[in-house]
């Protein structure tokens, strides 16, 4: 969760995904971005940096929606680090899919079957510049990351 204004880096990664993400769901869920979504292991709430917000989720009682409706969510790494409460806070409330965006280290990370105690039991490191395979229930979304921020080409590429 940012809770620092974005710096361009960081936004033009959001933006990339946001766009191909919404391209693919065809009006079948939504994506938000810094927008506070009610975690139940996150009292006050967590607004990550883009959510995947399944089809037909409504708002609670507080005018939000619930991370029960969340299918994924994706955070660009801020220099040095910062995302473990998160993370642990996404585990412990059952978020399925959890990526992270590291553009200084050159890779995303597909965290996967959250369990018990705040943590995700399957984690694959993706160099940027591939694609990324998101299971969002019956249907696999497709992140091409050549265009995230800090995106090196993949070795024998043109």
């Amino acid at each position: 969760m940012s809770e620092v204004p974005q710096d361009e880096l960081r936004w033009v990664t959001v933006l990339a995904a946001a766009v191909q993400i919404e391209d693919q769901l065809a009006g079948h869920g939504r994506v938000l971005s810094q927008v506070v979504i009610d975690f139940r292991a996150a009292p006050g709430g967590l607004a990550p940096d883009l959510a995947v917000i399944a089809p037909g989720a409504g708002r609670n009682a507080r005018g939000r929606y619930d991370g029960t409706s969340v299918e994924a969510v994706l955070e660009v790494a801020a220099p040095g680090g910062g995302h473990g409460a998160a993370a642990r806070a996404y585990a412990e409330s059952g978020l399925p899919l959890y990526v992270v965006v590291d553009p200084a280290a050159g890779v995303c990370t597909v965290h996967t079957a959250p369990a018990p105690g705040g943590v995700y039991r399957e984690a694959e490191r993706v160099p940027l510049g591939n694609d990324l395979f998101l299971p969002l229930g019956e249907r696999t979304l497709v992140l091409q990351t050549d265009g995230f921020a800090g995106a090196r080409p993949t070795p024998g590429t043109a």
